[in-house]
């Protein structure tokens, strides 16, 4: 298999760590913005240090950067540091794996925002991959209780947060294969590492000022959890890693495609982390976004 594939595997397994490392810390620590903080005062400085050793290691120059690279990876830097706090907030209203299943709706809006911003488009069956899983978003997005049925299948908090979500998220990844693809010299996984180095250093800058001014003392709670903030963090730079290079390799759709098995992952430690059970109803979305990302896959 091509590399970018094993990358987004790689991508989803660091990616369903860190979520639920996120998740205890909003559980018991932190509020939504400092355990989205903790993903980026942890993995700036290593990033911007392996950016570093790797181009002094391979002898390659670091590329410079243009006003449209900074508008590709400010962009979508922005845009991910909110799909996150929709990500945490989501825990508290839905379980570990169906928060993660409304998340991965990106890789359907993937599809129409990556054809908009970069004029990358898929097939006849990548349009029907959509349809079929707007069908798991609507299983999904019942509220928890057997009451709600109707319009507030759709009219709800849960799916508010993980629709926004996934529509941040495929912002945020095609703004990140932008960043890369402006990027002028150097192998793929130099551009990926550039590219993760400028982005992380703007989001711990941004989101930091953000909380001094509106969560006095939140910063200093998101260091005193360094335990398990600093996994997170290192889990954050490991799948950023894999998944900015594979931006750099492959169409963003057919990235976030493979990087669906992430479902399965957030099953598995739904179950063993946290002792989550999954009702039928959200089995049957389930299946539905799986049969729609396999439609996608095919289709690439």
């Amino acid at each position: 298999m091509d590399a970018w594939i094993f990358l987004s595997l790689g991508a989803a397994l660091a990616q369903t760590v860190r979520f639920m490392l996120q998740k205890q810390l909003r559980s018991t620590r932190l509020s939504t913005g400092g355990a989205t903080f903790a993903r980026f005062v942890y993995s700036a400085p290593l990033v911007a240090l392996a950016a570093f050793a790797y181009s002094r290691g391979t002898g390659q120059a670091i590329p410079e950067v243009s006003a449209r690279f900074w508008l590709f990876a400010l962009s979508g830097g922005a845009a991910q540091i909110v799909a996150t706090m929709c990500v945490v907030a989501l825990f508290a209203h839905r379980n570990f794996a169906v928060g993660t299943t409304f998340k991965n709706t990106e890789v359907l809006m993937s599809v129409g925002v990556g054809f908009v911003l970069l004029g990358e488009f898929v097939t006849g069956p990548g349009l029907a991959a959509i349809v079929l899983g707007l069908f798991g978003v609507i299983f999904l997005s019942d509220p928890p209780t057997a009451q709600g049925r109707g319009l507030s299948r759709l009219f709800n908090r849960a799916a508010g947060l993980g629709l926004a979500s996934g529509v941040l998220f495929s912002i945020s990844a095609v703004g990140y294969r932008g960043a890369a693809l402006a990027l002028d010299s150097g192998d793929a996984f130099q551009r990926a590492v550039v590219t993760l180095a400028c982005v992380t250093g703007s989001q711990l800058i941004a989101q930091g000022i953000w909380l001094l001014w509106r969560e006095p003392g939140e910063v200093a709670r998101v260091l005193r959890a360094w335990r398990v903030a600093g996994l997170v963090g290192l889990a954050s730079m490991a799948g950023s890693l894999c998944w900015f290079t594979a931006f750099a390799l492959q169409n963003v759709a057919y990235v976030k495609a493979v990087g669906q098995v992430e479902l399965a992952f957030s099953l598995v430690i739904g179950w063993l982390v946290f002792g989550e059970k999954i009702s039928r109803r959200e089995w049957q979305g389930m299946i539905f976004l799986a049969g729609s990302v396999l439609l996608l896959i095919l289709a690439a």
